[in-house]
């Protein structure tokens, strides 16, 4: 169970909505489109704004307050303000905040996001968990606070975290330099105190677009400032781009509609039928395997294609994950966006393999741990980030000569890929003891079934969930990625987009079944 109560997904303007699709979209390009040049950016964070308060208005408030506690932070921890202290000269010869400055609102901004966090996703996790303690000693518990999650916080935090990190190590510059440094040159300087809050204004206007653009908002990618600086201000908008994005956008939406809502019903009668035999809650642990990457990875792809047709480009996300040959590996290709910003501003400056084998193996399970604490507040997340830390732990002691690295390609592939889906179990399972009842029956030590588990049998394995089932592992294994299919969209491969295009839009209109996993994270 997650710590703060997640908002129904029926009230979300997820991508996979009509909804979306047939009036968010087009009036959001069109609009976009028709404005100036100058105006495309405000259009665009106004969109956000919109889309992100359409499940309730008050999130607005909340991203606001991230949105202008980071952004001044940002200013001065760069120099760009200056408050305490004279300012130096950095490594660029630009003006530089004092170290007092830069490390005071880096720890205000670190306090805020961290915070709110805390606050909205693990309040009620503690609070809980203080309440089995007082149990234990036969004390009195209290009531818990009942919190609502905000969609997206996990990701939008992340972002501005690293946002204010980037500023203090040197890697970016705030949206202020930005904008000073694009005014200087076209030779215009802002003299008089309007013109500089005019200048402020469109420099926060920046990073609000960059914090609420809403392709990337509420489920990642996990986009950094430095990747979007000088898209911000300097991207192009071609048929080209514009074209992938449309292929990017119908691929993904036939992921999700077409693969991963079938998975998810075959991994929602595994996992609340009760009891199962050994092979069907494999079966039923595989179709959650695959409902999780078509899902997520599905959305990225729909991100990346709504960021091409705003002239944005996003980096990969997921790279063919289960065809793995280790954990390691996995993790290199599984949301490479989160990987990639736990090894960065986690693992890194914890010392990452710099400080002894004890301490990297010891770093490796840390990050792994926060990274599933990431994911909720719950024990099975814990478990979940353990077992991938402890399993990165193991293959770093067995090195590149090991058994394990010898092994045949398709046997480390199949081993990895049962190791990811025993860690799937504690992800999907609603608590830890249902979790290690499922494990029971995977295994067959449960005891004897009753004849209803040949109810959910029925389901698991009708035609149809048979049919994609196979569809699903075939893709993963075997299929060639999006990013590569997009590289070169020609008439076929447009034709065969737009027929997956109306294809899933038609499924959408006769699916009830349509949550998007990762609006809960």
């Amino acid at each position: 169970m997650l710590g703060g109560r997640s908002p129904p997904t029926e009230s979300l303007m997820v991508f996979s909505s009509h909804i979306f699709i047939f009036y968010f979209l087009p009036l959001t390009l069109l609009a976009y489109y028709s404005s100036p040049r100058a105006m495309r950016m405000p259009v665009l964070t106004a969109a956000s704004y919109v889309f992100y308060g359409w499940t309730n208005p008050w999130f607005i408030l909340l991203i606001m307050w991230s949105t202008i506690v980071d952004f001044t932070c940002g200013n001065l921890i760069h120099g760009h303000w200056r408050l305490i202290g004279p300012l130096g000269i950095g490594p660029d010869g630009a003006p530089r905040a004092g170290t007092v400055q830069r490390k005071l609102f880096l720890t205000v901004s670190l306090i805020s996001n961290i915070g709110m966090l805390f606050f909205f996703k693990y309040v009620m996790f503690a609070e809980e968990n203080v309440n089995r303690l007082l149990a234990v000693f036969g004390r009195d518990g209290f009531q818990v606070m009942s919190i609502l999650l905000p969609a997206g916080i996990s990701f939008y935090t992340f972002e501005s975290i690293s946002y204010n990190l980037d500023i203090y190590t040197g890697l970016a510059k705030p949206a202020s330099a930005w904008i000073d440094a694009i005014d200087r040159a076209r030779g215009s300087v802002a003299a008089t105190m309007r013109a500089k809050l005019w200048r402020e204004a469109r420099a926060l206007n920046a990073f609000a677009c960059y914090i609420t653009q809403f392709p990337h908002l509420v489920a990642g990618p996990i986009i950094r400032y430095q990747d979007m600086e000088r898209q911000l201000h300097r991207r192009t908008h071609t048929i080209e781009k514009f074209s992938r994005g449309v292929f990017f956008f119908s691929l993904g939406l036939g992921k999700k509609i077409l693969i991963a809502n079938p998975m998810g019903e075959i991994a929602d009668a595994a996992f609340m039928g009760g009891q199962l035999h050994c092979a069907d809650a494999w079966y039923g642990l595989f179709g959650y395997a695959f409902q999780i990457y078509f899902d997520f990875s599905g959305y990225s792809d729909m991100a990346i294609g709504l960021a091409l047709m705003l002239g944005f480009e996003f980096n990969k996300n997921f790279d063919s994950p289960y065809k793995s040959r280790s954990i390691t590996e996995f993790w290199r290709r599984w949301h490479i966006s989160l990987s990639t910003w736990l090894r960065d501003y986690l693992y890194i400056p914890l010392g990452g393999n710099r400080l002894g084998v004890g301490r990297t193996y010891a770093n490796l399970l840390t990050v792994m741990l926060l990274g599933g604490f990431w994911h909720g507040a719950s024990w099975n997340f814990l478990i979940w980030g353990g077992i991938h830390g402890a399993w990165l732990a193991f293959e770093r002691t067995q090195g590149k000569e090991s058994f394990y690295a010898r092994a045949p390609t398709v046997a480390r592939v199949a081993v990895t890929f049962v190791i990811v889906n025993l860690a799937w179990v504690f992800f999907r399972a609603k608590d830890l003891p249902a979790a290690i009842d499922y494990l029971g029956w995977m295994f067959g030590l449960n005891g004897p079934l009753q004849a209803t588990a040949l109810l959910t049998r029925s389901v698991l394995f009708s035609p149809d969930h048979l049919a994609w089932m196979a569809i699903a592992a075939g893709i993963a294994f075997f299929g060639v990625q999006t990013w590569d299919l997009s590289k070169r969209v020609t008439p076929p491969r447009a034709f065969a987009a737009i027929a997956l295009f109306l294809w899933s839009v038609v499924a959408l209109s006769t699916q009830s079944y349509n949550p998007f996993l990762y609006f809960q994270f």
